[in-house]
């Protein structure tokens, strides 16, 4: 009796290393159909629609020659699916978290960690490592599928240059990190309709109410507001723009960079308010 308890209380007091709880995410991630089905679209998407657009353009002769023609006509064709490929992160990022919750798994993955945000932090890194990592490969592939139809149409691409790489790695970073901000959500509401549901709602409707509302009233304030939105800082975070020009969405002027700490706030913030929640709350 005796060694039975000593046994018991030894496996009770039991809980994984910070690289355990890191391995045990990306082995529940992997073992996850619906990680596949999104992340395959996502490379399908990224991969393919680039090549079909640059097809067009080449059957339309439409030339950008060389220098910031060419980049930002190789570049806009190569980042054009990121609108599509971000919403299928945004269910991924919602499905890691709300999953668990469905199916009762979670009740083991704060047994392994007790202090439960070590969970939910390592369930983001993985999340958005696989995301940034996949989306870049893509888009490195549809960049050269893309660059070599175009030089068929005369279009001069140099992959060399480093703006080209800047760019890729910032499109990549988009669907990461709405992603991960998709795992705070899905913390907060613990249900996977409901998180999916108001991600997919603040990317593509909430956008369009800010527009309607600044068109329709002439409102500036609002066009305002809107830049500061997902959708328009990962927008601002890639699309390609001529030396010298910025990206300017009502009074508000972003840099690529200060869109990408906005939208990296927006995903700590998520991802704040999923720990304090997921610390107060029984699971």
């Amino acid at each position: 009796m005796t060694a039975t308890t000593q046994t018991t209380s030894a496996l009770a007091d039991a809980h994984l290393s910070t690289g355990g709880i890191l391995r045990s995410e990306w082995v529940k991630l992997v073992t996850l159909r619906s990680t596949w089905w999104c992340l395959g679209i996502i490379a399908a998407l990224t991969v393919g629609i680039p090549a079909l657009v640059a097809l067009a353009l080449a059957s339309l002769s439409v030339g950008g020659g060389s220098g910031d023609g060419a980049f930002f006509t190789w570049m806009t064709a190569t980042t054009v699916p990121i609108g599509f490929s971000v919403l299928a992160a945004a269910v991924l990022g919602c499905l890691v978290i709300t999953g668990e919750y469905g199916t009762g798994m979670i009740r083991s993955t704060m047994t392994a960690a007790p202090k439960r945000l070590s969970a939910l932090f390592a369930k983001a890194l993985v999340i958005g490592a696989v995301v940034l990592v996949v989306s870049f490969v893509a888009l490195a592939l549809g960049a050269f599928a893309s660059g070599a139809i175009l030089g068929t149409a005369d279009i001069t691409v140099d992959a060399s240059e480093p703006r080209v790489w800047l760019t890729l790695l910032a499109a990549a970073g988009y669907p990461a990190l709405v992603a991960v901000f998709s795992v705070g959500v899905g913390t907060m509401l613990r249900n996977s309709a409901g998180a999916i549901a108001a991600v997919l709602g603040l990317l593509l409707v909430v956008p369009t109410i800010f527009q309607l509302v600044g068109g329709l009233l002439q409102a500036t304030w609002a066009f305002d507001v809107g830049a500061f939105l997902p959708s328009s800082l990962g927008s601002t975070m890639y699309t390609p723009v001529a030396e010298g020009m910025s990206f300017t969405q009502g009074t508000i002027t972003l840099e690529p960079w200060q869109a990408t700490l906005a939208l990296a706030a927006w995903a700590v913030a998520a991802l704040a308010g999923g720990a304090a929640l997921i610390k107060s709350r029984d699971v």
